[in-house]
């Protein structure tokens, strides 16, 4: 059974993918919507208290929102509740991609490409329509909860990654104790719970098993960027 879901999911993407006579098809034009908004945040950073809200904010069928606590603030005083070190791993791989002298909080990152601080939300519209219109061409995707199927398209110079995501949808209210925000309560949107590089994509066809998720609330998302650049490919829900 798992096979023949598998060989089903495979032949949808390589057939979205696929040209005549078994030619290499160009990939598709980008339909990866929503625009990936990625928040960079902490529950020890004074400047943050507001962040969640913000993005909240944001959230419509065109634009996804995910919350990425990090950890390299709990020195202040107050250990974050939902940070994790390899979200802050992730926000380091975006200052290397694009140029930044460090890392800070609250960052928004849009589309893998884009970045400002999360707290202007006239900016942080700027920054998703400039993504929406500069699309980029996405491989064709098949999705079940227990397998993914990459179809061939044109791949970025370097490669693509793909990473699933499982996040709790919704608002998340953490009342901190101690530390700059002590006796204030952070609203958190769409917190991200895992985070799991499941592997390459360099053009061709390609399938990948997907773990189970450890909480049933919890949805998945699968993303699809480019090594080099972080910019996003695709976006894809279960």
């Amino acid at each position: 059974m798992r096979r023949a879901a598998l060989v089903f999911l495979l032949g949808a993407a390589l057939a979205a993918g696929s040209g005549a006579a078994g030619a290499r098809a160009p990939a598709r034009p980008a339909v990866h919507a929503p625009i990936l908004v990625e928040l960079f945040t902490s529950q020890g950073c004074s400047s943050c208290v507001n962040a969640g809200q913000l993005v909240a904010s944001l959230d419509d069928k065109k634009v996804l929102t995910l919350t990425f606590p990090v950890d390299y603030w709990d020195y202040l005083g107050w250990r974050d509740t939902l940070a994790k070190p390899e979200f802050s791993e992730r926000q380091r791989l975006y200052m290397r991609a694009l140029a930044l002298r460090d890392v800070y909080t609250p960052q928004v990152v849009v589309d893998g490409r884009l970045q400002a601080a999360a707290v202007d939300r006239a900016t942080l519209e700027k920054l998703i329509k400039q993504a929406q219109r500069e699309p980029e061409p996405a491989p064709s995707v098949a999705m079940s909860k227990a397998w993914l199927a990459v179809g061939r398209g044109a791949a970025p110079a370097g490669g693509a990654v793909v990473w699933l995501v499982r996040y709790l949808p919704g608002d998340q209210s953490v009342r901190v104790m101690a530390g700059d925000n002590r006796g204030k309560t952070v609203v958190e949107h769409n917190v991200v719970r895992q985070l799991t590089r499941l592997g390459p994509w360099t053009g061709r066809a390609k399938s990948f098993r997907l773990p189970a998720a450890a909480d049933k609330d919890l949805k998945t998302v699968v993303i699809i960027q480019a090594v080099r650049s972080g910019r996003v490919l695709s976006v894809s829900h279960a």
